[in-house]
């Protein structure tokens, strides 16, 4: 798969147990950065690939309106893909974030369009197989959970194979 860029913001106390799950299935996509946001919140992606000017001052303009928001992440789901995630409480500061960014920049719909543009703010955590389910997750995240942060940063984000690092970083809320 191609490299992509993600518009997203990084959830640090989860950091080191999703590069852990990260590094199990693919080391290649543990970043060196150490800016970069493995354990993270998809505001919107994928994103341009290489945004012009305008379109990071137009993203720069979002982050400065949007405040920062405290979140608690403790009740885990699953997507019908198999995707294992934690879901922030409340949302809907992330919901609005998301709504901004599309209303923007209505080319680049969440997922490519693939879910709808209401799509569910969340972090992820895993894939269901034979030997992970929401059971073995939530025993792996004994002790972790429940976390409460603040999410105070989005990142513009490059995910390729061996290249994730960050490009460009906003605060929330200027």
């Amino acid at each position: 798969m191609p490299g992509h860029t993600v518009l997203q913001l990084p959830v640090p106390p989860l950091e080191e147990w999703v590069v852990d799950r990260t590094r199990h299935y693919d080391a290649s996509f543990v970043s060196d950065d150490p800016r970069f946001a493995h354990a993270h919140v998809t505001a919107l992606g994928p994103f341009h690939p290489t945004p012009s000017a305008e379109a990071l001052d137009t993203v720069a303009g979002i982050a400065g309106r949007t405040p920062p928001m405290t979140v608690r992440l403790e009740r885990l789901a699953q997507f019908a893909g198999g995707i294992i995630h934690l879901l922030p409480e409340p949302d809907s500061g992330l919901r609005a974030l998301t709504a901004a960014l599309v209303e923007a920049f209505p080319e680049h719909p969440p997922y490519d369009g693939v879910f709808g543009r209401d799509v569910v703010p969340h972090v992820t955590l895993d894939a269901a197989s034979a030997e992970v389910s929401l059971g073995s997750t939530r025993r792996l995240l004994a002790g972790v959970l429940p976390v409460t942060c603040r999410l105070d940063e989005l990142q513009l984000a490059w995910w390729e194979s061996g290249r994730c690092h960050v490009q460009q970083r906003w605060p929330l809320g200027g």
